[in-house]
């Protein structure tokens, strides 16, 4: 007996979705080391927690943990009421930047006047000459006329 032929159905196989593959896993150090103490007398381990401008730092940025997150917050809240930091930060650094760049700016912008005006005088200077020599040829052209016609 002869089996009966069947057509062959091809199953198509369904999409994994895509996996990360899992790579060593590399613990963070933490930003704080293990002697410094999150506290608002501390300010130079604040100051580098909070931004030019004087905002806090979100975890994401920093990588602190949520406890330390949360200590941080509580420290330089405590030293600004305290006058150990200001709400505001003006940095004489950022201040000498910002003048430096201020003033680059204007010295370019200058420049580029000074050498438009420039061009323009010797555009003016190229072209006044040019009107020059053009007049004299007419005023000499028109000279001539005016005599021949004048002699009739």
């Amino acid at each position: 007996m002869e089996k009966p032929k069947r057509p062959l159905i091809i199953k198509k196989r369904k999409k994994r979705p895509f996996r990360k593959k899992k790579g060593s896993f590399r613990r963070r150090r933490s930003p704080i080391k293990s002697g410094d103490e999150i506290f608002f007398i501390n300010t130079s381990l604040l100051n580098r927690f909070i931004s030019q401008r004087g905002k806090i730092l979100s975890r994401k940025v920093t990588r602190l943990t949520l406890k330390q997150q949360r200590l941080m917050t509580s420290a330089i809240k405590q030293a600004r009421i305290l006058s150990l930091l200001p709400f505001v930060f003006d940095d004489k650094r950022v201040q000498k930047k910002q003048k430096k760049e201020f003033q680059k700016k204007k010295k370019k912008e200058f420049q580029k006047k000074e050498k438009k005006e420039f061009q323009k005088k010797e555009f003016q200077r190229t072209k006044s000459t040019a009107r020059t020599t053009n007049e004299k040829q007419t005023k000499s052209n028109d000279r001539t006329t005016d005599l021949r016609t004048r002699k009739k």
